[in-house]
C-alpha cells in the first residue's frame, strides 16, 4: 500500500490557520485593537464577558485582571476601554473605573459595541466619553438580586420590584379599606425583613456609586441631586418598566451623558464590530471573560 503523503507546508499552515479561527485566539484580534488604538490614538484595551454562560458577572477579580493588562502597557495617555457586559458588581465597577483613571491620568473613555449593561453601565458613568453607534445599548443600573422561589429555584429579580411588591402588600393591609388582613398577611410571610433591608442597601450603593462616578467625571460641577434628576431613567423603572430594557444613544444624552455617535458605515465601526464578533465567539466558547490589548490578555 501507497503510504498517504505528508502535508505540504501550505496545507499544514492552514490547518493551522483554521484552528485559530476556530478556538479565536487572541492574535487574531491583535489587529484589530492595533488599528483601534491608531483611530482613538490612545491606549485601547478590551473587556468582554460572556452573555450566554450562567452566573458570569463583573467582580473584583476582573480589576486585577485589567491592571494586569494596563501595566503591561505602560502608558500614561489617554485609555479606551471596549466593554461589552450584561453587568455584576457594582464596587467591582468602582473598582474598574479607578483602574482606569489611574493608569490614564483622568482621561479615560469607553467604546460600546453591542451591550453595556447594569455593572457595565455604572463602568461608563466613570468616563469622560461614551462612544456609542445608533444601535448601541447601555441599561438600567438598579441592582438584580438572587431569590428562591417556593421549589427552591434560584432566580435573578430586579431588587427594585422585591422591595416595591413588599411596600405594596404593607400599604394594603395598613389601609383599612379591606375587611381581611389575612390574605395580605399570608403574601408577606414569604417576604425576610432581613431581605429587603439588604435590597434596599442595594439599590442605594448602586445609586451613590453611580452619582459620585458622574460627579468626579463628566458631570463635574453638578449638585448630586442634579445627577440623580439627570440619570433617573438609570437609577430606577419609573421609565425603562424592566431592568432588562434598552437604553440607546438618545436616552443617554437626554440623561446628560457625553456620547459620542459611531457611524455604522465608518470603517472604525467596521473595524469595531470585528472586533465584537470575534471576542464575542471567545466568551461564548471559549472562556467567561477576556481583557486584551495590542500586547497582551488575560482570560477567565
Amino acid at each position: 500500500m501507497t503510504p498517504a503523503p505528508k502535508p505540504s507546508f501550505t496545507s499544514a499552515s492552514a490547518f493551522m490557520k483554521v484552528g485559530r479561527e476556530a478556538h479565536q485566539d487572541p492574535e487574531l484580534r491583535r489587529p484589530l485593537l492595533r488599528k483601534l488604538q491608531k483611530h482613538f490614538q490612545a491606549t485601547v484595551v478590551s473587556f468582554f464577558t460572556s452573555f450566554t454562560r450562567p452566573g458570569v458577572q463583573i467582580t473584583d477579580d476582573d480589576a486585577e485582571m485589567l491592571e494586569s493588562v494596563l501595566a503591561v502597557e505602560h502608558g500614561d495617555g489617554k485609555l479606551v476601554l471596549i466593554l461589552n457586559s450584561p453587568g455584576g458588581q457594582a464596587l467591582a465597577a468602582e473598582r474598574i473605573v479607578n483602574v482606569c483613571r489611574a493608569y490614564s491620568c483622568g482621561k479615560f473613555e469607553v467604546v460600546i459595541p453591542h451591550m453595556a449593561k447594569s455593572a457595565a453601565t455604572m463602568i461608563c458613568f466613570g468616563a469622560s466619553t461614551i462612544h456609542m453607534s445608533k444601535t448601541a445599548e447601555l441599561g438600567p443600573v438598579d441592582p438584580q438580586v438572587p431569590y428562591k422561589d417556593e421549589t427552591g429555584n434560584e432566580k435573578w429579580i430586579s431588587a427594585q420590584e422585591y422591595v416595591r411588591s413588599y411596600r405594596k402588600l404593607i400599604e394594603q393591609a395598613s389601609s383599612g379599606q379591606f375587611p381581611r388582613i389575612e390574605p395580605f398577611l399570608q403574601q408577606l410571610n414569604r417576604f425576610d425583613a432581613r431581605e429587603i433591608e439588604a435590597m434596599e442597601s442595594a439599590q442605594g450603593l448602586s445609586a451613590d456609586i453611580s452619582v459620585q462616578l458622574l460627579k468626579s467625571g463628566m458631570m463635574a460641577g453638578l449638585a448630586e441631586v442634579d445627577i440623580r434628576a439627570k440619570i433617573d431613567r438609570f437609577l430606577s423603572q419609573t421609565e425603562t418598566r424592566s431592568h432588562g430594557r434598552m437604553i440607546n444613544h438618545a436616552g443617554a444624552e437626554a440623561s446628560g451623558l457625553n456620547v459620542n455617535i459611531l457611524d455604522l458605515h465608518s470603517e472604525v465601526w467596521n473595524t469595531l464590530w470585528e472586533l465584537f464578533v470575534r471576542s464575542d465567539w471567545s466568551v461564548s466558547s471559549n472562556c467567561n471573560k477576556i481583557i486584551e490589548s495590542p500586547t497582551a490578555a488575560v482570560n477567565a
